[in-house]
C-alpha cells in the first residue's frame, strides 16, 4: 500500500502524517508512506484544500483531519 499525505506541512499535515503512522503500527500493517509539502503537487490530485490523503493514487479526502475510526477503516 501506497499511502501519500499531501499539504503545506504545517499542523494539520503533520498531524494526519503522525496519526497515518500510529494506525499502521496499532494495525501491524505495513506501508510506503509519503509525506508531500510541496503545493505544486496538490493540482495533480485534484485537492485545493489541505491535508489531503491518497492511498494507492486514489484521494482519500482534503481539509479536514480524520477521525481514528475512519483511518483504521481505510489502511485495515
Amino acid at each position: 500500500m501506497k499511502i501519500e499525505v499531501l499539504g503545506r506541512g504545517r499542523v494539520k499535515c503533520n498531524l494526519l502524517h503522525q496519526m497515518v503512522l500510529e494506525t499502521l503500527r496499532k494495525l501491524g500493517r505495513d506501508a510506503e508512506v509519503i509525506k508531500t509539502t510541496d503545493i505544486r503537487k496538490l493540482p495533480e490530485y485534484g485537492i485545493w484544500l489541505t491535508p489531503g490523503l491518497v492511498l494507492d493514487g486514489d484521494v482519500k479526502m482534503a481539509g479536514r483531519i480524520l477521525t481514528d475510526e475512519e483511518l483504521e477503516q481505510w489502511l485495515s
